[in-house]
Protein backbone atom coordinates (compact mmCIF):
# COMPACT_ATOMS: atom_id res chain seq x y z
CA UNK A 1 0.00 0.00 0.00
CA UNK A 2 1.30 3.51 -0.91
CA UNK A 3 2.57 5.16 2.35
CA UNK A 4 0.64 8.45 3.21
CA UNK A 5 2.83 11.13 4.37
CA UNK A 6 1.60 14.81 5.41
CA UNK A 7 4.02 17.81 5.37
CA UNK A 8 3.34 20.87 7.33
CA UNK A 9 5.18 23.93 5.90
CA UNK A 10 5.27 25.12 2.20
CA UNK A 11 8.54 27.13 2.37
CA UNK A 12 11.49 25.61 1.07
CA UNK A 13 11.62 22.59 2.65
CA UNK A 14 8.21 21.07 2.30
CA UNK A 15 7.74 21.28 -1.11
CA UNK A 16 11.29 20.08 -1.57
CA UNK A 17 10.61 17.01 0.46
CA UNK A 18 7.08 16.73 -1.57
CA UNK A 19 9.13 16.60 -4.68
CA UNK A 20 11.38 13.96 -3.70
CA UNK A 21 8.52 11.69 -2.34
CA UNK A 22 6.49 11.95 -4.97
CA UNK A 23 8.98 10.46 -6.98
CA UNK A 24 9.42 7.50 -4.64
CA UNK A 25 6.07 7.07 -4.83
CA UNK A 26 4.71 8.22 -1.69
CA UNK A 27 0.93 10.04 -1.74
CA UNK A 28 1.50 13.90 -0.33
CA UNK A 29 -0.09 16.74 0.97
CA UNK A 30 1.48 19.41 1.73
CA UNK A 31 -0.88 22.08 4.46
CA UNK A 32 0.07 25.66 5.04
CA UNK A 33 -1.39 27.99 7.53
CA UNK A 34 -0.61 31.21 5.57
CA UNK A 35 -3.40 31.50 2.84
CA UNK A 36 -1.26 31.88 -0.19
CA UNK A 37 2.66 31.53 -0.89
CA UNK A 38 5.12 34.43 0.65
CA UNK A 39 6.19 36.64 -1.82
CA UNK A 40 10.11 38.34 -1.67
CA UNK A 41 11.84 37.56 1.71
CA UNK A 42 15.48 37.61 2.31
CA UNK A 43 17.62 36.38 -0.22
CA UNK A 44 19.31 32.85 0.20
CA UNK A 45 22.02 30.66 -0.86
CA UNK A 46 22.78 27.21 -2.57
CA UNK A 47 25.95 26.29 -1.47
CA UNK A 48 27.82 23.28 -2.16
CA UNK A 49 25.86 20.39 -2.37
CA UNK A 50 22.65 22.10 -2.28
CA UNK A 51 23.45 22.89 -5.91
CA UNK A 52 24.08 19.33 -6.51
CA UNK A 53 20.24 18.38 -5.12
CA UNK A 54 18.84 21.48 -7.46
CA UNK A 55 20.83 19.78 -10.54
CA UNK A 56 19.21 16.20 -9.58
CA UNK A 57 15.48 17.91 -9.42
CA UNK A 58 16.31 18.95 -13.19
CA UNK A 59 15.47 23.01 -11.36
CA UNK A 60 19.09 24.09 -11.91
CA UNK A 61 18.29 26.23 -14.88
CA UNK A 62 15.14 27.67 -13.89
CA UNK A 63 16.66 28.43 -9.90
CA UNK A 64 19.55 30.06 -11.89
CA UNK A 65 17.20 31.95 -14.27
CA UNK A 66 15.37 33.23 -11.42
CA UNK A 67 18.28 34.08 -9.09
CA UNK A 68 19.04 37.96 -8.23
CA UNK A 69 22.59 37.94 -10.29
CA UNK A 70 24.39 39.86 -7.87
CA UNK A 71 27.87 40.48 -8.81
CA UNK A 72 29.02 41.35 -5.50
CA UNK A 73 29.15 43.80 -2.40
CA UNK A 74 30.73 46.73 -0.81
CA UNK A 75 30.38 47.71 2.86
CA UNK A 76 30.01 51.63 3.00
CA UNK A 77 30.34 54.30 5.81
CA UNK A 78 27.40 56.96 6.97
CA UNK A 79 28.31 58.97 4.13
CA UNK A 80 27.93 56.17 1.44
CA UNK A 81 31.86 55.75 0.86
CA UNK A 82 33.15 52.21 0.03
CA UNK A 83 35.15 50.55 2.60
CA UNK A 84 35.20 47.00 1.29
CA UNK A 85 34.65 45.13 -1.37
CA UNK A 86 34.11 41.41 -2.51
CA UNK A 87 32.85 39.87 -6.07
CA UNK A 88 30.39 36.67 -5.67
CA UNK A 89 32.71 35.12 -7.85
CA UNK A 90 35.26 34.88 -4.87
CA UNK A 91 35.30 30.95 -2.73
CA UNK A 92 34.55 29.27 -5.64
CA UNK A 93 30.83 30.74 -5.22
CA UNK A 94 30.44 30.01 -1.67
CA UNK A 95 31.70 33.30 -0.14
CA UNK A 96 29.58 35.77 1.75
CA UNK A 97 27.80 36.25 -1.52
CA UNK A 98 26.91 32.81 -2.74
CA UNK A 99 26.70 32.01 -6.34
CA UNK A 100 23.63 31.19 -6.73
CA UNK A 101 21.37 33.49 -4.22
CA UNK A 102 17.55 33.59 -4.98
CA UNK A 103 14.42 35.38 -3.04
CA UNK A 104 13.10 32.69 -0.97
CA UNK A 105 9.31 33.57 -2.65
CA UNK A 106 10.74 32.91 -5.82
CA UNK A 107 12.38 29.38 -4.81
CA UNK A 108 9.12 28.69 -3.29
CA UNK A 109 7.08 29.26 -6.31
CA UNK A 110 9.81 27.17 -8.16
CA UNK A 111 9.22 24.00 -6.00
CA UNK A 112 5.81 24.61 -5.28
CA UNK A 113 5.30 25.11 -9.19
CA UNK A 114 7.19 21.56 -9.46
CA UNK A 115 5.22 19.89 -7.53
CA UNK A 116 1.43 20.69 -7.75
CA UNK A 117 0.36 18.81 -10.42
CA UNK A 118 1.03 15.87 -8.18
CA UNK A 119 1.05 17.12 -4.87
CA UNK A 120 -2.04 17.68 -2.79
CA UNK A 121 -1.48 21.39 -1.41
CA UNK A 122 -4.09 22.72 1.38
CA UNK A 123 -3.41 26.55 2.47
CA UNK A 124 -5.27 28.66 4.92
CA UNK A 125 -5.23 25.35 7.31
CA UNK A 126 -2.82 24.12 10.31
CA UNK A 127 -2.69 21.01 12.61
CA UNK A 128 -4.02 21.68 15.89
CA UNK A 129 -3.52 17.61 16.81
CA UNK A 130 -1.57 14.88 16.63
CA UNK A 131 -2.14 11.14 17.65
CA UNK A 132 -0.59 8.13 16.80
CA UNK A 133 -1.97 4.87 16.92
CA UNK A 134 -0.96 1.34 15.45
CA UNK A 135 -1.97 2.56 12.22
CA UNK A 136 -0.74 5.96 11.64
CA UNK A 137 -1.19 9.50 12.89
CA UNK A 138 -4.54 10.84 12.90
CA UNK A 139 -3.92 15.02 12.44
CA UNK A 140 -6.74 17.05 13.28
CA UNK A 141 -6.52 20.28 11.60
CA UNK A 142 -8.12 23.82 12.18
CA UNK A 143 -10.49 23.89 9.00
CA UNK A 144 -10.31 20.86 7.08
CA UNK A 145 -11.53 17.31 8.28
CA UNK A 146 -9.87 14.96 10.47
CA UNK A 147 -7.36 12.81 8.42
CA UNK A 148 -5.10 9.54 8.87
CA UNK A 149 -1.36 9.43 7.91
CA UNK A 150 1.31 7.01 8.02
CA UNK A 151 3.67 9.74 8.58
CA UNK A 152 3.86 13.49 9.43
CA UNK A 153 6.72 15.72 9.17
CA UNK A 154 7.16 18.97 10.72
CA UNK A 155 8.72 21.30 8.00
CA UNK A 156 7.38 24.74 8.98
CA UNK A 157 10.13 26.78 10.62
CA UNK A 158 11.62 28.50 13.57
CA UNK A 159 8.51 28.29 15.46
CA UNK A 160 7.19 24.77 13.87
CA UNK A 161 3.52 24.08 15.33
CA UNK A 162 4.13 20.07 14.79
CA UNK A 163 7.19 20.50 16.79
CA UNK A 164 5.28 21.55 20.01
CA UNK A 165 2.59 19.59 19.42
CA UNK A 166 4.87 16.11 19.24
CA UNK A 167 7.31 17.35 21.39
CA UNK A 168 6.04 19.49 23.69
CA UNK A 169 6.85 22.81 24.22
CA UNK A 170 9.85 23.37 25.34
CA UNK A 171 11.38 27.04 25.27
CA UNK A 172 14.90 25.61 25.58
CA UNK A 173 15.21 24.27 22.08
CA UNK A 174 15.05 27.42 20.40
CA UNK A 175 18.31 28.99 20.99
CA UNK A 176 18.63 32.82 20.21
CA UNK A 177 22.09 34.16 19.19
CA UNK A 178 21.48 37.59 20.62
CA UNK A 179 20.59 39.35 17.34
CA UNK A 180 17.22 40.06 15.18
CA UNK A 181 16.71 41.17 11.76
CA UNK A 182 13.93 42.62 9.40
CA UNK A 183 13.97 41.88 5.81
CA UNK A 184 11.23 43.79 3.10
CA UNK A 185 10.82 45.17 -0.55
CA UNK A 186 11.39 48.28 -1.40
CA UNK A 187 12.50 51.03 -4.40
CA UNK A 188 16.27 50.55 -5.61
CA UNK A 189 16.33 54.11 -4.70
CA UNK A 190 20.11 53.97 -5.09
CA UNK A 191 20.11 52.87 -8.76
CA UNK A 192 21.84 49.92 -8.07
CA UNK A 193 23.22 47.00 -10.69
CA UNK A 194 23.81 43.69 -9.62
CA UNK A 195 25.66 45.13 -6.48
CA UNK A 196 24.58 45.15 -2.99
CA UNK A 197 25.53 47.79 -0.25
CA UNK A 198 25.97 47.01 3.32
CA UNK A 199 26.28 49.58 6.26
CA UNK A 200 27.15 48.53 10.18
CA UNK A 201 27.02 50.32 13.22
CA UNK A 202 28.71 48.61 16.63
CA UNK A 203 25.36 47.09 17.61
CA UNK A 204 23.34 47.19 14.42
CA UNK A 205 23.36 47.15 10.34
CA UNK A 206 22.00 47.88 7.28
CA UNK A 207 21.73 46.76 3.41
CA UNK A 208 20.54 47.17 0.14
CA UNK A 209 20.55 44.96 -2.94
CA UNK A 210 18.83 45.47 -6.31
CA UNK A 211 16.65 42.32 -7.45
CA UNK A 212 14.45 41.70 -10.42
CA UNK A 213 16.71 43.13 -12.91
CA UNK A 214 17.31 45.93 -10.62
CA UNK A 215 14.06 47.31 -10.64
CA UNK A 216 13.44 46.95 -6.87
CA UNK A 217 15.18 45.91 -3.73
CA UNK A 218 15.17 43.98 -1.07
CA UNK A 219 17.06 45.50 1.87
CA UNK A 220 17.21 44.41 5.78
CA UNK A 221 17.85 46.19 9.24
CA UNK A 222 19.48 43.83 12.06
CA UNK A 223 20.57 44.76 15.00
CA UNK A 224 21.53 43.21 18.52
CA UNK A 225 19.21 42.53 21.21
CA UNK A 226 18.30 40.69 24.35
CA UNK A 227 15.19 37.98 22.99
CA UNK A 228 11.98 40.43 22.86
CA UNK A 229 8.56 39.70 23.50
CA UNK A 230 7.98 39.92 19.74
CA UNK A 231 4.49 38.45 18.56
CA UNK A 232 5.05 36.52 15.82
CA UNK A 233 1.56 36.97 14.16
CA UNK A 234 1.80 41.43 14.76
CA UNK A 235 3.32 42.95 12.06
CA UNK A 236 2.23 45.96 13.29
CA UNK A 237 4.26 45.62 16.91
CA UNK A 238 7.21 44.46 15.21
CA UNK A 239 7.42 47.14 12.36
CA UNK A 240 7.29 49.59 15.29
CA UNK A 241 10.31 47.55 17.24
CA UNK A 242 12.03 47.35 14.02
CA UNK A 243 11.72 51.59 13.97
CA UNK A 244 12.82 52.15 17.66
CA UNK A 245 15.37 50.20 17.46
CA UNK A 246 16.73 51.69 14.06
CA UNK A 247 15.90 55.31 15.42
CA UNK A 248 19.49 56.91 14.99
CA UNK A 249 20.88 54.84 12.64
CA UNK A 250 22.63 56.84 9.50
CA UNK A 251 23.37 55.69 6.07
CA UNK A 252 20.31 55.33 4.34
CA UNK A 253 18.01 53.78 7.17
CA UNK A 254 15.59 57.02 7.49
CA UNK A 255 14.52 56.29 4.02
CA UNK A 256 14.28 52.72 3.88
CA UNK A 257 12.62 52.89 7.93
CA UNK A 258 10.21 55.79 6.19
CA UNK A 259 8.91 53.27 3.40
CA UNK A 260 8.70 49.94 5.86
CA UNK A 261 4.52 50.42 5.43
CA UNK A 262 4.42 50.65 2.21
CA UNK A 263 6.38 46.93 1.97
CA UNK A 264 4.33 44.12 1.03
CA UNK A 265 6.37 41.61 2.19
CA UNK A 266 7.93 42.57 5.57
CA UNK A 267 8.96 39.65 7.88
CA UNK A 268 11.01 40.23 11.26
CA UNK A 269 12.46 37.46 13.41
CA UNK A 270 15.01 36.90 15.69
CA UNK A 271 18.59 34.86 14.52
CA UNK A 272 17.70 31.53 16.49
CA UNK A 273 19.05 28.17 16.40
CA UNK A 274 17.08 24.94 17.20
CA UNK A 275 18.53 22.39 18.82
CA UNK A 276 17.03 18.73 19.99
CA UNK A 277 18.26 15.88 20.69
CA UNK A 278 16.16 13.70 18.62
CA UNK A 279 13.84 15.03 15.04
CA UNK A 280 11.40 12.29 15.29
CA UNK A 281 8.58 11.32 17.72
CA UNK A 282 7.29 7.76 16.36
CA UNK A 283 5.28 8.49 12.93
CA UNK A 284 6.49 12.57 13.42
CA UNK A 285 9.84 13.66 12.19
CA UNK A 286 11.12 17.53 11.35
CA UNK A 287 12.68 19.08 8.44
CA UNK A 288 14.52 22.19 7.97
CA UNK A 289 14.42 25.08 11.08
CA UNK A 290 11.81 23.09 12.53
CA UNK A 291 14.83 20.26 12.97
CA UNK A 292 17.97 22.36 13.04
CA UNK A 293 17.98 25.90 12.22
CA UNK A 294 21.37 27.31 12.23
CA UNK A 295 19.97 30.68 11.95
CA UNK A 296 20.39 33.24 9.20
CA UNK A 297 24.11 34.12 10.38
CA UNK A 298 25.26 30.88 8.57
CA UNK A 299 23.90 31.99 4.78
CA UNK A 300 23.47 27.69 5.05
CA UNK A 301 19.49 27.27 6.03
CA UNK A 302 18.05 26.60 2.32
CA UNK A 303 21.17 24.50 1.44
CA UNK A 304 20.32 22.21 4.85
CA UNK A 305 16.43 22.23 4.49
CA UNK A 306 17.35 21.56 0.19
CA UNK A 307 19.99 18.34 1.37
CA UNK A 308 17.92 17.13 4.23
CA UNK A 309 14.84 16.82 2.07
CA UNK A 310 16.73 14.96 -0.08
CA UNK A 311 18.49 12.36 2.56
CA UNK A 312 15.07 12.36 4.32
CA UNK A 313 12.77 11.34 1.10
CA UNK A 314 15.53 8.93 0.03
CA UNK A 315 15.89 7.13 3.38
CA UNK A 316 12.52 6.94 3.56
CA UNK A 317 12.09 5.44 0.17
CA UNK A 318 14.81 2.86 1.05
CA UNK A 319 13.11 1.40 4.71
CA UNK A 320 10.03 0.17 3.32
CA UNK A 321 7.23 0.05 5.74
CA UNK A 322 9.97 0.83 8.15
CA UNK A 323 9.52 4.55 8.10
CA UNK A 324 10.87 5.03 11.75
CA UNK A 325 14.37 3.18 10.18
CA UNK A 326 14.39 5.54 7.58
CA UNK A 327 13.75 8.97 9.82
CA UNK A 328 16.39 7.57 12.20
CA UNK A 329 18.89 7.00 9.24
CA UNK A 330 18.13 10.50 7.91
CA UNK A 331 19.08 11.66 10.88
CA UNK A 332 22.27 9.89 11.14
CA UNK A 333 23.61 11.14 8.00
CA UNK A 334 22.51 14.45 8.57
CA UNK A 335 23.37 15.06 12.40
CA UNK A 336 27.17 15.95 11.99
CA UNK A 337 26.71 18.54 9.37
CA UNK A 338 24.37 20.32 11.21
CA UNK A 339 26.13 20.35 13.98
CA UNK A 340 29.04 21.77 12.38
CA UNK A 341 27.12 24.42 10.48
CA UNK A 342 25.35 25.45 13.43
CA UNK A 343 28.81 25.75 15.82
CA UNK A 344 29.57 27.71 12.36
CA UNK A 345 26.84 30.34 13.36
CA UNK A 346 27.28 30.36 16.54
CA UNK A 347 31.65 31.62 16.21
CA UNK A 348 31.46 32.95 13.59
CA UNK A 349 33.05 32.60 10.11
CA UNK A 350 35.07 33.96 7.72
CA UNK A 351 34.92 33.00 3.54
CA UNK A 352 37.27 30.26 3.87
CA UNK A 353 34.95 28.22 6.57
CA UNK A 354 31.83 29.13 4.81
CA UNK A 355 33.25 27.08 1.92
CA UNK A 356 34.25 24.38 4.00
CA UNK A 357 31.10 23.63 5.52
CA UNK A 358 29.05 24.20 2.42
CA UNK A 359 31.45 21.15 0.74
CA UNK A 360 31.58 19.29 4.38
CA UNK A 361 28.90 16.61 3.30
CA UNK A 362 28.71 13.90 0.49
CA UNK A 363 25.13 13.47 -1.03
CA UNK A 364 24.17 9.81 -1.35
CA UNK A 365 22.40 8.25 -4.38
CA UNK A 366 19.48 7.01 -4.25
CA UNK A 367 18.08 4.71 -6.52
CA UNK A 368 14.18 5.07 -5.91
CA UNK A 369 14.52 8.63 -6.63
CA UNK A 370 16.23 9.06 -10.25
CA UNK A 371 13.84 9.59 -12.57
CA UNK A 372 12.10 12.22 -14.43
CA UNK A 373 13.33 15.82 -13.90
CA UNK A 374 11.09 18.50 -12.99
CA UNK A 375 11.81 20.52 -16.03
Amino acid sequence: MTSRVLIAGAGIAGPALAFWLHRAGFAVTVVEKAPRLRPGGQAVDLRGVAREVAARMGLDEEIRRASIHTAGFSTVDAAGATLTSMRADEWNGDGQIAEIEILRGDLAGLLHAATAGDVGYVFGDRITALHEGPDGVTVTFARSAQRMFDLVIGADGLHSGVRALAFGEDPGCVRHLGVYVAYWSAPNHLGLQDWALAYYEPESSAGIRPVHGNRESIVYVSFRSPELAADQRDAAQQKGLVRERAAGMGWEVPTLLAGLDDAPDFYFDSCSQVVLDSWARGRVGLLGDAAFSPSPLTGQGTSLALVGAYVLAGELAMSGDDLAAGLATYERRMRDWVQETQRMGREGADDSTLLAVANGFTLPDYPNLRGRSAA
